[in-house]
């Protein structure tokens, strides 16, 4: 029997990470590159680009382009390609939550909303699943949120598009898993990120969150380490079309 660490390691793959600027886009870059895999992240921002480049080291590569820019689509493919060849991963990490309330959205929130969260998924992993196929051997992985399933107040346009990542995750897969190409989601609970800056300057509403996990506490950064190495090597060969909760047990209560 092969070591079943063997599984976990990345060495040879390449892998995309978008929103790799912070939160945890930056930590799933991090956590990939200390599998073995070269990364290229993708941000809009590129001193933050730069500074994760320089901890990773020669492994690391930033490209920096707005993935909802469909027009030059063929270009960022191009770029985050350049580095270390097409790339067999994929993490989908950029997001945005503009926190209008049912009766205020705008359509420009909306539209926005929905172009990052959902569209951008899709439309980036369309145009890498080519190089995918070619491989036989390729990983998808999605963000999808708490509020995949669970209404939040102001979160009409996010929760909409994370509703949408998880049926996008099963047409994905049933789509390219054909070919070797795994489609997963991670749906992870409260993070202390960016996005969820609003939460956590709240304490009273951050123990509230808390409380509302099984195990009682908020997600760190370390726990997003290994359910995200999971499903971007062999260890989830066999798994595919799923969404899976890093939340504590919060959906569960």
């Amino acid at each position: 029997m092969a070591d079943p660490a063997d599984m976990f390691h990345l060495g040879g793959k390449v892998a995309v990470v978008t929103g790799a600027s912070s939160g945890l886009g930056r930590r799933a870059a991090l956590t990939l590159a200390a599998a073995g895999a070269m990364v290229v992240g993708v941000a809009r921002r590129r001193d933050a680009l730069e500074s994760l480049s320089a901890e990773i080291g020669f492994a690391a590569a930033g490209v920096v382009g707005d993935v909802t820019d469909r027009e030059k689509l063929p270009a960022l493919v191009a770029a985050v390609s350049a580095p270390f060849g097409a790339p067999d991963i994929v993490v989908h990490a950029a997001g945005i939550n503009t926190r209008q309330t049912a009766d205020d959205v705008t359509p420009e929130g909306w539209d926005a909303t929905l172009e990052l969260n959902l569209s951008a998924p899709f439309f980036l992993s369309q145009a890498l699943v080519p190089a995918m196929k070619e491989k036989g051997w390729g990983r998808i992985v999605n963000f999808a949120s708490l509020q995949s399933s669970r209404a939040f107040p102001g979160g009409i346009a996010y929760g909409a598009t994370k509703g949408g990542i998880t049926q996008l995750t099963r047409a994905m897969a049933e789509a390219w898993s054909p070919h070797g190409i795994t489609a997963n989601a991670i749906g992870p609970g409260f993070f202390p990120t960016e996005l969820t800056q609003a939460v956590f300057s709240d304490p009273e509403r951050a123990t509230r969150n808390a409380a509302q996990t099984c195990i009682g506490r908020n997600g760190t950064m370390e726990d997003i380490d290994g359910p995200i190495l999971f499903l971007c090597s062999d260890a989830s060969a066999y798994v595919t079309g799923q969404v899976l909760m890093v939340d504590g047990g919060f959906t569960a209560k």
